[in-house]
């Protein structure tokens, strides 16, 4: 392996049978995912997570938390920040579509990463989220059987919605069994509060400069998706978090999807704007 990009040996396959018809593509389920950064005296670090090897999906690789949508994060909410129409214009989707996005995303980094961006008033944070009362309202929400709504409700909290800076979208390949259209936020590290392994479905979590997340990529130590060592790289550009999330919002949000053709007997698997990505892989054989 020359760097640690994520390749499943199932691809070629999977990725002819669609060039000949005999694939229909499923019809990809929203997504959102966050990067959670603090500023340290060796620079900006990011929060990581190593997705456990037996997961179906990206086994091994590291990502940021994230999660699919649930329907009932379109369910009313209290809400501070830009409202949701700006936020529907922001994402190129509907208000309750948007809603339901920025819902997921602070939904899923406080069942994965124990953080929680939202607070009492508009304008504040909750502190410590570790005590026993807030791990039980945690698993409730990851079994599904307390929604963000309620749980918000149930403690007064306003969702943060200013506290996220919309970054980049990514679609899963058409020939994917899986497939996610997933927005990619950034956010900082609420102060008093700290991460932790929350998920069952990682085995690691880790803060990390993303300019060495990418050497590592590169040596092929850490195993990653395009879109996640793509955002590691376009972050090393920023010398804070607060920077970071000052320039999200002009960030070009066009979806990323991968293309496969047939060329010369091989088929060539891009992703446009990324050509670091790019894989010729010959008939019946490994991708160079």
């Amino acid at each position: 392996m020359a760097n640690g990009q994520w390749y499943p040996p199932e691809w070629p396959e999977r990725i002819r049978a669609l060039a000949d018809g005999s694939l229909t593509p499923v019809a990809p389920k929203r997504a959102a995912t966050v990067m959670l950064l603090r500023d340290t005296e060796a620079g900006t670090a990011v929060h990581m997570l190593r997705r456990r090897a037996s997961m179906a999906f990206a086994g091994g690789a590291y990502a940021y938390p994230g999660g699919g949508v649930d329907p009932r994060d379109e369910h009313p909410v209290r809400w501070a920040g830009p409202t949701r129409a700006w936020w529907a214009r922001r994402l190129g989707v509907d208000e309750a579509a948007a809603q339901a996005i920025v819902c997921a995303a602070v939904r899923e980094t406080y069942e994965e990463a124990g953080v929680l961006l939202a607070g009492p008033t508009d304008d504040s944070v909750v502190g410590d989220t570790t005590g026993e009362d807030w791990e039980a309202d945690r698993a409730a929400l990851v079994a599904r059987d307390l929604s963000f709504a309620e749980f918000l409700d149930r403690r007064g909290l306003a969702l943060r919605s200013d506290l996220l800076g919309a970054w980049t979208r990514w679609i899963t390949p058409e020939f994917e069994p899986r497939r996610y259209d997933t927005w990619f936020f950034v956010a900082a590290l609420p102060q008093g509060q700290r991460t932790r392994n929350a998920s069952t479905e990682a085995d690691r979590t880790v803060w990390i400069r993303p300019v060495d997340a990418a050497a590592s990529y590169d040596k092929g130590e850490l195993l990653m998706m395009p879109p996640t060592i793509a955002t590691l790289r376009q972050l090393t550009g920023y010398g804070s978090a607060a920077e970071a999330l000052a320039a999200a919002p002009g960030r070009d949000l066009t979806a990323v999807l991968a293309q496969a053709r047939l060329d010369d007997g091989e088929i060539v698997l891009s992703w446009p704007g990324h050509d670091e990505f790019t894989k010729h892989i010959p008939t019946g054989g490994a991708p160079a």
